[in-house]
């Protein structure tokens, strides 16, 4: 597994419930894979179930200008 290393806006899991389990999200650190390049991150996560949510302003900021940058290679 490549892992990169960028600057990603922090995001905080304060406020958030998982929909499935009720539970506060808390902060997990995942691995997200895309074109076989691997991003380690830190996302507000369900502590029981595992869910993770990715904001918006993340997924359509910087997770696209990476996907972007990958697809360019």
């Amino acid at each position: 597994m490549s892992t990169i290393n960028r600057e990603l806006p922090e995001i905080k899991a304060g406020g958030w419930r998982c929909r499935k389990c009720g539970r506060d999200l808390q902060p997990v650190t995942v691995d997200l894979t895309y074109v076989g390049s691997s991003f380690r991150v830190e996302l507000p996560g369900c502590p029981d179930c595992g869910l993770v949510f990715i904001p918006p302003e993340l997924a359509l900021g910087k997770m696209l200008e990476v996907e972007k940058l990958l697809e360019d290679k």
